[in-house]
């Protein structure tokens, strides 16, 4: 069976700020599922990988503002927290799905962690904003208190960073395998992975910092030997020069392509679509096959080449 792993966006279960509750957000992974259960219909086997940036932001402000009667929670158990809640979300009703279409499929969510080199540079300049914003009194308080990395925000305040290393291993990548194997659609390395170093001896701790999801779905991808690396995300194909005049929606890009207009830079904007052309390039410079970026509503679409923005070799 061909292998796809299907990379969620966590802004894609947050419809806009009316519908925030876990409800809403069941009910947009349900959307989601439904069109990934026609790909596994299809005879896909699929790994998927989701986001999970503002549940891990609600976790947060939920453990600040009870901080005063219990203890905070470290954000590497954020990432936890988060990878079952979600994973729960999906298999649930990915389970529900395959039952009304009378597929025989399990569906398995796996608690992910991933290695990451504690000489990696982005622990020299965090810039990752987490958590709520606080005045500057309270920033230098955290720093000094908790030793945390705080940085002010625009004029909006101070807020605590942390560093964004790249994945190096996925700590339960042959488990993830042997699912797969197996046919079990498999969720995994949900919001990059949950971060963690081994110290001189290989044991593992978790630290605080976030690894980018779509870094880490074409990590798992290539070592899974994926056929297909599909970002969904929120629009339903790629543009060069986004939201100015020049705006061109682009159907189909060689790797040489993207390769190119990344090293120019301006054509994909930062913190939205680079960081995902770059997820991209790393996957399929590591032997993948193709990539598809679109939007949940249209991922059916996109597999039949009716739209979405494919990636090939050239």
């Amino acid at each position: 069976m061909p292998k796809a792993v299907i990379a969620i966006g966590g802004n894609s279960l947050i419809p806009d700020s009316e519908h925030t509750s876990v409800q809403d957000q069941y009910l947009a992974a349900a959307e989601t599922d439904d069109h990934i259960a026609d790909l596994v219909e299809k005879g896909w086997d699929v790994a998927i990988s989701h986001g999970n940036g503002p549940q891990v932001g609600f976790i947060l402000r939920r453990s600040e503002m009870a901080s005063s009667e219990l203890h905070e929670i470290p954000l590497d158990y954020c990432g936890a927290d988060t990878q079952g809640a979600i994973g729960y979300m999906l298999q649930q009703n990915l389970v529900n799905d395959f039952r009304q279409r009378g597929m025989s499929k399990s569906v398995a969510t796996i608690v992910t962690q991933v290695e990451v080199d504690p000489a990696d540079p982005a622990f020299e300049n965090p810039s990752k904003p987490i958590g709520s914003f606080m005045d500057e009194e309270q920033a230098m308080l955290r720093r000094a208190k908790d030793r945390w990395d705080v940085k002010e925000d625009a004029g909006r305040g101070w807020r605590r960073v942390v560093a964004s290393p790249k994945p190096m291993r996925i700590v339960e990548l042959e488990v993830i395998k042997d699912l797969l194997n197996a046919g079990v659609v498999t969720i995994a390395v949900g919001g990059g992975g949950i971060p963690v170093v081994a110290d001189e001896n290989g044991d593992l701790r978790g630290i605080a910092a976030v690894i980018d999801k779509d870094l880490a779905s074409a990590l798992l991808a290539s070592q899974i030997g994926a056929d297909l690396l599909l970002i969904s995300t929120a629009v339903e194909r790629v543009a060069l020069n986004f939201g100015q005049e020049n705006e061109e929606w682009v159907d189909q890009f060689t790797l040489s392509e993207v390769k190119q207009y990344l090293e120019e830079g301006g054509h994909f904007a930062e913190g939205s679509m680079a960081p995902k052309m770059r997820a991209v390039v790393q996957y399929m410079e590591a032997g993948g096959k193709e990539a598809l970026i679109t939007n949940p509503q249209n991922l059916e679409r996109a597999m039949n080449g009716e739209t979405g923005t494919r990636i090939v070799h050239g």
